[in-house]
């Protein structure tokens, strides 16, 4: 209760006052009801309403900011899984030419060539371990079903005996890194 008000009631003992309860510093006459409870009751709904809406905001912001961590998070990991992918996907050329040179071997060693073809079956013996090392591994295609993830079809060819849409003949090995495809398989395919 305001002072003026106060002192108002005591000069009028036996007058009922209608603002007891009355927090507010306004003047008032006694005999009218304060309506200052009314605006705190609205003050309060207001700002009760601003801090749910800043609360919800907070929340999701909070979410957003996990949402962002966890996609950084797979992105790196994703970046480190297939770190490699682009050196072994330049060495696929230098196992391609190794293979054709092997395939020039007639067995015959007391020739250079065999001689020098035995080397070359080393180096491609270590290349292929260190594709397998990095899981690395080439895709299986002959005599299989053509599957576009896997094969790409240079080539086809009516083949009696052989019903449509298998790989008859692999032309180049693709290979997968890891579960992803490096390179697919060129093949020739039965109509």
């Amino acid at each position: 209760m305001s002072k003026k008000h106060k002192e108002d009631v005591e000069l009028n003992k036996d007058h009922e006052c209608n603002c007891e309860n009355c927090n507010c510093d306004e003047e008032c006459d006694c005999n009218e009801e304060c309506d200052c409870g009314k605006k705190d009751g609205q003050e309060r709904l207001a700002l009760e309403k601003y801090i749910k809406e800043l609360e919800d905001k907070v929340l999701r912001e909070k979410a957003e900011s996990i949402n962002y961590r966890k996609r950084k998070d797979d992105e790196v990991s994703s970046m480190l899984k297939y770190a490699n992918e682009d050196l072994i996907r330049e060495l696929l050329p230098i196992a391609d030419n190794f293979e054709r040179a092997i395939k020039l071997d007639n067995n015959d060693l007391t020739d250079e060539v065999s001689k020098f073809l035995e080397g070359f079956k080393m180096m491609y013996s270590a290349i292929i371990n260190i594709f397998n090392k990095y899981e690395v591994k080439a895709i299986d295609g002959s005599s299989k079903p053509f599957d576009p993830t896997y094969h790409q079809a240079v080539l086809t060819e009516k083949v009696d005996g052989v019903e449509s849409g298998m790989v008859i003949e692999v032309l180049q090995k693709g290979y997968l890194y890891k579960d992803r495809v490096l390179r697919p398989a060129m093949v020739k395919v039965s109509e």
